[in-house]
């Protein structure tokens, strides 16, 4: 049996208007027209020719766009609320403030970095932010917030994302920034249903699976989606991502080969999220050129299975012209019934009206304030006050055992070596990061205005591979064979400072050695000199480095971050953040430390 929308309840507490509204413009459809309202587009280009023929094409209900400056999307968003002949969810990924909707937002902070503030309206005033400056560009929806539970520090997907580890904390502070968000008048879309944060790939790339018994399930995922559903969460996002023993145990006769991502599997989100949790409002796919979901089957079957399955919305065309006909192949061919086809529909047209937006009709343009009044909206001097108090009370001093480490100042730490230590610098996510300015620059400059002589270490990869390609093999050799008289560190620093940033974008969110025989890269000194190792991204540094006395998770490494961990640092701060997760990582050896 399907669980068919009810409009008049929560989220979306619709009237008859509104609700004749929905009928009436499905109804009076076209089969093209009902099949374009099923995609999410993620659109090519800006221009007025090129967003003009998508609508008119493709009747598209949703885009998600790249992000670009305040006053590019919202020209764009302009363009396409205006254009579409029937009103446009417009998306943006505002997880950590109102950067996810434009390049110039305010960054607030991951969640990871809000939770450690300890303080719920923190949260608050980052959806209230996120919703202030992605509305006034003209986006109406948000995939956000995540509420994937940290179980596993190794997971490459939330890790460093999320709001951590506590049930109770990721459910109080999604509550908090729904609350924020849709203030603004804002559908957020909770992710990543079922659960991410348990696997450690990356179902971008691979399958991943969450292998919880339904009990445990039900403790922990099932609470955060049943709770935040009597909230009143308007929007799940579906997860490429199996849970296999929780559908063994709803099905007993289903082989492990006939269970799919939750992302086309009708079990999950039809029988478990909408029947058992109650669910009541609208589903989007992850993004359908993830691995976790194209290598569940052909994509000619998957387009119209993940409808079937619950979807209510399909995230991403790969070629629109061969996906539209899939989709209304698989209609035809019965793989999509009337039943879920219209249902689905009645779903997204009731986010819209729950926006109000059918009663602008002919008159869209007045859902976008004065050009020049939304861009005050952007990144105000309030909203980065906010931000510099989250930076300020989220760094976390981890571990503390180095005795009398503080505080940094000139008269007992005059020359500190300042060591980057990175990890995996290439793929997707090192372009997604872009050409962003190094934690240590600002620390360097930091710390020389107070006083210090700092000397920034150039690593030993780096050096070699500035040499000829001729010279470089007998330059390897010589790191190998030789080692370095522990006086070169000794009787030119005072204070050694780790500055660990691994791009939280990476499949694999690990430090990366790249010559760690001797190289001050790996902390092997802890014993012979005062030293202090910060993560200014992965929260789960430790693992790497256990040996360390003193540890430091900042949570990122932006300017007002880097000039909070100073401040803590001299000792003119406190050290107030509480770590969200187990930055221990589960390991026994992260705690030692033998003072000597």
């Amino acid at each position: 049996m399907t669980h068919l929308v009810d409009l008049t309840k929560k989220p979306f507490n619709l009237n008859q208007e509104a609700i004749e509204w929905i009928e009436k413009t499905i109804n009076e459809m076209t089969l093209d027209e009902k099949i374009g309202q099923l995609f999410f587009n993620m659109g090519a280009s800006r221009s007025e020719e090129y967003l003009t023929d998508v609508l008119d094409r493709y009747h598209i209900a949703a885009v998600r766009y790249n992000r670009g400056s305040s006053s590019e999307i919202y020209d764009q968003n302009l363009i396409l609320q205006t254009k579409s002949k029937l009103p446009m969810l417009i998306a943006a990924n505002t997880e950590a403030g109102g950067d996810g909707a434009v390049t110039d937002g305010t960054k607030v902070g991951d969640e990871i970095k809000v939770a450690a503030t300890n303080d719920p309206k923190y949260a608050y005033e980052m959806g209230r932010i996120a919703g202030m400056e992605a509305s006034a560009v003209g986006c109406n929806a948000s995939f956000s917030p995540i509420v994937d539970l940290t179980r596993n520090w190794r997971n490459p997907i939330i890790a460093s994302r999320n709001w951590g580890a506590n049930v109770d904390q990721i459910i109080s502070l999604s509550k908090e920034y729904m609350k924020g968000i849709m203030q603004y008048n804002i559908v957020p879309f909770a992710k990543h249903f079922p659960g991410d944060g348990i696997d450690e790939r990356d179902h971008h790339l691979s399958f991943a699976s969450n292998p919880m018994s339904k009990e445990e399930w039900m403790s922990t995922f099932g609470r955060i989606y049943g709770e935040l559903a009597d909230a009143g969460l308007p929007g799940v996002m579906a997860g490429h991502i199996h849970l296999p023993n929780v559908e063994k145990e709803m099905h007993p006769e289903r082989d492990l080969d006939d269970m799919l991502p939750a992302s086309l599997n009708k079990t999950l989100l039809d029988e478990l999220l909408r029947g058992e949790l109650g669910y009541n409002g609208a589903i989007v796919t992850d993004a359908s050129h993830m691995v976790g979901m194209t290598a569940s089957m052909a994509r000619r079957d998957l387009l119209p299975t993940a409808i079937e399955a619950g979807c209510d919305l399909f995230l991403f065309f790969n070629d629109p012209d061969e996906d539209i006909q899939w989709m209304k192949e698989g209609y035809e061919k019965g793989i999509l019934t009337e039943e879920r086809l219209h249902d689905a529909l009645r779903r997204t047209l009731g986010l819209k009206a729950k926006l109000g937006l059918h009663n602008y009709e002919g008159r869209r343009q007045e859902l976008f304030m004065p050009k020049d009044k939304a861009m005050a909206l952007i990144n105000t001097l309030e909203s980065q006050k906010i931000a510099d108090e989250v930076a300020d009370k989220a760094v976390t001093l981890v571990k503390d055992k180095q005795k009398d480490i503080f505080p940094v100042n000139p008269e007992r730490y005059r020359h500190i070596l300042l060591v980057n230590v990175e990890g995996y610098k290439g793929g997707f996510g090192a372009m997604i990061a872009g050409n962003k300015q190094r934690a240590s620059d600002y620390m360097k400059e930091l710390l020389e205005a107070r006083g210090h002589e700092v000397t920034v270490w150039e690593s030993t990869e780096e050096r070699i591979m500035k040499l000829p390609q001729e010279e470089r093999a007998a330059a390897i050799a010589n790191v190998y064979a030789q080692k370095q008289p522990i006086a070169n560190l000794t009787e030119h620093y005072d204070l050694i400072i780790n500055l660990v940033d691994v791009n939280a974008g990476g499949t694999t969110q690990r430090i990366i050695w790249p010559a760690a025989k001797g190289t001050p890269d790996q902390p092997f000194y802890v014993h012979e000199i005062p030293s202090i190792v910060i993560s200014v991204q992965h929260a789960f540094a430790l693992a790497d480095m256990p040996q360390v006395g003193t540890y430091i998770n900042a949570y990122d490494g932006l300017p007002s971050t880097i000039s909070a961990v100073v401040a803590k640092l001299a000792g003119e701060s406190e050290f107030t953040g509480v770590s969200p997760v187990d930055a221990y990582c589960g390991l026994i050896d992260t705690h030692l430390w033998r003072q000597c």
